[in-house]
């Protein structure tokens, strides 16, 4: 049995189909990246994953149990960072801690608070407010308050992708090494295609709209721990970069061909302004009349 599995899945908003027949089957521990265009659905795929918005059609199950809602089984780490501005960092994972292990001990709580925070490289961090913090700070803040609630699937919509590369690529390492620590389930949404490669152990493409699906899914057997510097040259590298990439693009000129098609013009003039103004009526071509008019 799959450990997440997505059956026939189908979403549409005001009567326009967004994904459709979307198949998926994780197995536990996996790293998977989804990679496509900018509004295609990703971000809609992600969020019926983690049940905040329901299907049209289809099913999701995460280990046989249909998915109806949100649950501290899958943490989504967003876009935006969405932290609270008037709390700090230890706060804003605290929040979330307390929220999904109320039962457990002050002194628990606040360890684990304290050990993701520095999982995350924050600790020094810690007292500041999110306004205190970079782009690429506070985005850790926002991975480190997931992973403290222990989701069985981690669930990453983007969240590199409004940083600067330098920041990017750090933060990129660091989600590899939570990931081979922690081995949980990820799945990663992303428009880079080097970033897919450097993470994930499946990459599938998202076909474009309207009515996007998951393509295919390609195997990456690089081997881990990957070195950023020696992966620009591997040749298995540079052959799933320009698969993918390729795959992409075509999409994309499909989208772009045209279709020729022979306008015909309304048969109707414009209105002539000398003539009375009650009861004119709509001049048309086939009605014109030419005369000739000799001068004296």
């Amino acid at each position: 049995m799959s450990f997440l599995e997505l059956k026939n899945v189908s979403k549409g908003f005001a009567g326009h189909p967004v994904l459709r027949d979307v198949n998926l089957s994780l197995v536990e521990g996996e790293f998977v990246a989804i990679v496509g265009y900018s509004g295609q659905g990703k971000t809609t795929l992600m969020s019926m994953i983690a049940g905040l918005t329901r299907p049209d059609s289809g099913a999701i199950t995460l280990e046989g149990r249909p998915v109806t809602g949100p649950g501290p089984d899958r943490g989504l780490v967003f876009q935006n960072y969405s932290l609270l501005p008037w709390l700090t960092v230890a706060e804003n994972i605290a929040l979330a801690v307390d929220a999904v292990f109320p039962a457990a001990p002050a002194a628990e709580r606040a360890e684990r608070v304290a050990k993701y925070i520095g999982m995350v490289k924050l600790s020094h961090a810690a007292d500041r407010l999110p306004g205190q913090l970079s782009g690429g700070m506070r985005q850790r803040v926002s991975v480190a308050r997931t992973l403290a609630i222990d989701p069985r699937i981690l669930l990453l919509d983007e969240p590199l992708s409004a940083l600067d590369a330098l920041t990017r690529a750090n933060l990129q390492d660091e989600i590899s090494d939570i990931w081979q620590k922690d081995k949980k389930t990820v799945v990663l949404i992303t428009n880079s295609v080097d970033e897919a490669l450097y993470l994930a152990d499946r990459v599938i493409p998202l076909t474009l709209g309207p009515g996007a699906t998951l393509a295919a899914p390609i195997t990456i057997d690089l081997p881990r721990p990957r070195d950023r510097k020696a992966l620009n040259h591997e040749p298995e590298f540079k052959r799933l970069r320009a698969q993918i990439t390729d795959q992409l693009l075509g999409y994309g000129a499909r989208r772009q061909q045209t279709v020729t098609r022979k306008l015909v013009l309304p048969d109707i003039l414009p209105e002539d302004l000398d003539a009375p103004r009650v009861n004119r009526p709509p001049r048309r071509p086939s009605e014109e009349k030419r005369e000739t008019v000799a001068t004296l």
